[in-house]
């Protein structure tokens, strides 16, 4: 697996009745945890999202970017993943050393790290006024079905979410990726019941990955070998929108008092991005010059 790229792939099936996307995201998922520092359930329940959000993302176009966050009752915390139609993805968790233990099957409990009692919200910026906004309800906490309930219940688009994270004994993430298949008006009530049994059916999207197995692969374990027309292929990246300037915008935005009092109290500021994990340093200096540009009057 050595060297392979995180891609995205997307296309048709069944003459155009179901659309597909599929996605192997392990090198994006291992940056994340790299620079978290995450333990194994919080890189799998982050690692599910992001997948998700890749694959969203690409259902969007140009500069449209979309927000995920699940918010449960367990005790990562929330999960907060943004994407875009670049194939650009960043994301945290708030606790990302929270231990849980295995599930009964002796899987990561996903389930139990995320909580089942929340909501996951979706946000996209359409480059319209207002952004679109949808919410549901956690079903299961495992993310895969609460993403199909997503689809089904906000979106109005039946769909078959599969995600999967597996974590090797260092904590480093060995597989990670996952699949969307929705359906089309047109279908048969035998073509839905076909796509039903063939998810049902399916191993776990690691399992595939383990055996060597790409993202077409998954899709063919899906809707077969015959009909499946890949339109493009992306590939994956993470990419945190910080910078300096950014941080410094951010830090005029407190306004005169507050800054003043950062320059008094401590002399200096350090603010750590929530995505990325950078630091931003500020030295007495630094802040004073960022003092002087909120006092200055703008020039006519």
């Amino acid at each position: 697996m050595e060297g392979l790229k995180d891609i995205l792939i997307r296309g048709t099936a069944w003459g155009g009745k179901i659309r597909v996307f599929a996605a192997r995201t392990t090198v994006l998922v291992e940056e994340m945890r790299r620079r978290h520092d995450m333990f194994p359930t919080a890189t799998a329940a982050l690692g599910r999202t992001a997948t998700v959000g890749a694959m969203m993302g690409a259902m969007l176009k140009g500069h449209e970017k979309l927000t995920i966050q699940v918010k449960g009752d367990g005790p990562i915390g929330q999960v907060v993943v943004d994407a875009n139609a670049l194939g650009e993805v960043r994301g945290y968790v708030d606790h990302p050393q929270a231990h849980h233990g295995s599930n009964a099957h002796g899987k990561l409990d996903v389930a139990g790290a995320v909580g089942t009692n929340g909501y996951v919200h979706v946000t996209k910026d359409l480059g319209l006024k207002e952004p679109y906004r949808g919410s549901v309800p956690i079903v299961s906490g495992e993310l895969g079905e609460d993403f199909t309930y997503y689809f089904a219940v906000s979106e109005q688009t039946p769909s078959a979410v599969g995600v999967g994270v597996l974590v090797e004994n260092d904590n480093s993430v060995l597989h990670a990726g996952g699949f969307i298949v929705q359906l089309m008006p047109g279908l048969t009530d035998a073509e839905i019941t076909r796509l039903e049994q063939a998810v049902g059916s399916m191993p776990p999207v690691t399992t595939l990955m383990a055996q060597g197995k790409t993202p077409e692969d998954l899709l063919k374990q899906v809707v077969g070998e015959e009909g499946l027309v890949i339109h493009d292929t992306m590939e994956l990246s993470f990419k945190c929108q910080c910078g300096r300037e950014r941080v410094e915008q951010t830090l005029i935005s407190l306004g005169t008092e507050e800054l003043q009092a950062l320059i008094d109290e401590d002399g200096s500021a350090e603010i750590v991005c929530h995505f990325c994990n950078e630091a931003f340093v500020f030295n007495r200096p630094e802040l004073e010059v960022l003092l002087s540009q909120i006092n200055q009057p703008n020039a006519d």
